[in-house]
């Protein structure tokens, strides 16, 4: 990649790390971001701010909550667990769009997720949505100084602590996922700079399915984000099968995203572009079509659903002729 393309990724990432780094595909241009909080911010983020949490198309209505047992993470899960009956939740570690700590900030998609019967962890607090708190002053992101990016204020650790979490609480007599959780099926996924995370977090045993959105690693060298230094050796960490989902051409992150496709030969990989930019689907009601998406990976990949991996299957699988999406894979029937 050239000298320019990798500087206009670096400052895409400038932004997406000084903010919350969530980005609207449709009501604020393609690479500014999002606010820390609400109300301020470009213009529509505060009416999305406003918009109630959607509870999910699953069979399983989703809500989002802190646990103190969970510091600085949000869990997204099905409402009433007792309705799970002899089903066992899957386990979705996220990482955010800018490793930003605000664990709400996609929260549409990650409450599609959840209600499918998964528990979704995302690293930091609520920090937008409707009802959400002012930052204290000592907790507001700092912008960068000119010419450099913050660090990020999650880390990759912070998924595998998620993991570790609800695994222990399947586990622990007296918690209210105790042997409601399947130690098997654990997966971990990331928007951005937050699904260099998943990929970096992908290399831990107990995980069995990666979904990576609007994010690759950047060609020509480390990250930009200081505390970010993930390499293309990385991809080949990976043991499980890696879904790409990207924004088209007009992602910042489609470079990158697809050289990581083209690169992977070890493992079943697929990348799915729909021509949306790096905002993605994400502030669409339950997620868009990319959550869609990300729900049949999971499903196929982690509970063996046919249906669901039919969209990847086959040549005429679902995603080869749907007119929205380009589709291509490797090592999938």
């Amino acid at each position: 990649m050239g000298t320019s393309s990798a500087r206009r990724i670096r400052s895409s990432m400038t932004l997406l790390a000084a903010a919350s780094a969530v980005l609207l595909s449709a009501a604020v241009p393609a690479q500014q971001a999002a606010p820390a909080r609400a109300p301020a911010g470009p213009p529509g983020m505060a009416e999305i701010n406003k918009l109630p949490d959607n509870v999910g198309t699953g069979r399983f209505p989703a809500m989002k909550e802190e646990v103190p047992s969970l510091p600085d993470h949000v869990v997204y899960r099905p409402k009433d667990l007792g309705r799970l009956g002899r089903n066992e939740l899957g386990v979705v570690a996220w990482g955010n769009g800018g490793c930003s700590d605000d664990g709400a900030s996609t929260r549409f998609h990650l409450l599609e997720l959840a209600s499918h019967g998964y528990v979704v962890i995302a690293a930091g607090r609520i920090w937008s949505g409707p009802g959400a708190p002012a930052r204290p002053a000592n907790a507001e992101p700092q912008p960068p100084a000119a010419g450099q990016v913050p660090p990020p204020r999650t880390q990759a650790k912070d998924l595998v602590t998620a993991i570790d979490w609800a695994l222990a609480e399947t586990a622990r007599s007296g918690s209210p996922y105790f042997g409601k959780i399947d130690p098997g099926k654990v997966a971990v996924s990331g928007f951005s700079c937050g699904g260099l995370q998943a990929l970096t977090a992908a290399a831990d045993p107990r995980v069995r399915a990666v979904v990576l959105q609007n994010t690759g690693v950047l060609n020509d060298g480390p990250g930009a984000i200081p505390g970010m230094d993930i390499r293309k050796d990385a991809l080949q960490r990976l043991h499980t099968p890696v879904l790409y989902i990207l924004g088209g051409p007009t992602d910042i992150a489609y470079a990158n995203g697809m050289d990581d496709f083209r690169r992977i030969d070890h493992v079943p990989v697929a990348v799915a572009n729909l021509p949306v930019g790096h905002g993605g689907t994400y502030f669409q009601p339950n997620g868009g079509p990319a959550a869609s998406v990300a729900v049949s990976w999971l499903e196929w990949q982690l509970r063996g659903d046919s249906r669901a991996g039919a969209r990847f299957t086959g040549k005429d699988c679902g995603l080869c002729k749907d007119a929205q999406w380009t589709f291509e894979k490797k090592k999938i029937p």
